[in-house]
């Protein structure tokens, strides 16, 4: 529910309220043109899906400027919640899947998102570079550092060094042991009282 996002995040601003709050409607009509949310998820929506994906701002405030690589986005987690949380960054949010994008930029357009751009396209294929790249346990952990490590820019100024934040739960032992000495995991549990969030990790890695 939204009351779970004031109540986890007080600071929100009436504008970003709207939009979160607006949310759960613009993803019933577009998945009543495509499954871009599992059905059987819509009851809660805000927790795995809204909640789950602003799990990142938890571990970094965002500082305006920042371009963030959103790959795989699906339905379009985690990169717009994360835009409404931060309307001063720049999110590109890909995904091979044109019925998606499509479905993605319609609701980009509904909630006035000017910071969110669409892409249809292969990871593989992007070549722009970008201080983050985000997904929701798209692979397994080395396959996504290894698809994605060409498309982060060195630069940086935030509290982490440009990388990868990823959202994923469960054992991850083996895919985060070539990243041992650099890696850094969070539980979201430590931030959201749900049970949904029991096991799952927000996972980072510095890029260089």
């Amino acid at each position: 529910m939204i009351r779970d996002i004031i109540r986890y995040f007080p600071f929100v601003t009436a504008v970003q309220t709207d939009r979160f709050g607006q949310l759960r409607e613009i993803y019933e009509y577009w998945n009543s043109r495509i499954n871009l949310v599992s059905r059987k998820d819509m009851d809660n929506f805000y927790i795995h899906h809204v909640l789950h994906s602003l799990s990142i701002a938890k571990i970094i405030r965002f500082l305006d400027g920042t371009s963030i690589l959103d790959v795989g986005t699906g339905g379009g987690f985690p990169g717009i919640p994360l835009a409404i949380m931060f309307p001063g960054c720049k999110f590109f949010l890909l995904d091979s899947i044109g019925k998606k994008i499509k479905a993605v930029a319609g609701v980009a357009e509904t909630l006035g998102l000017e910071n969110v751009t669409v892409v249809r396209k292969r990871a593989e294929d992007e070549t722009e570079r970008f201080d983050f790249a985000v997904s929701r346990a798209l692979m397994p952990i080395p396959g996504f550092v290894n698809l994605v490590t060409k498309n982060i820019t060195p630069a940086g100024r935030n509290t982490l060094e440009n990388g990868i934040i990823y959202l994923k739960g469960g054992d991850i032992d083996e895919e985060i042991r070539p990243f041992r000495n650099k890696v850094k995991i969070w539980n979201i549990s430590n931030y959201f009282d749900e049970p949904y969030f029991e096991t799952k990790k927000v996972i980072y890695i510095p890029v260089f």
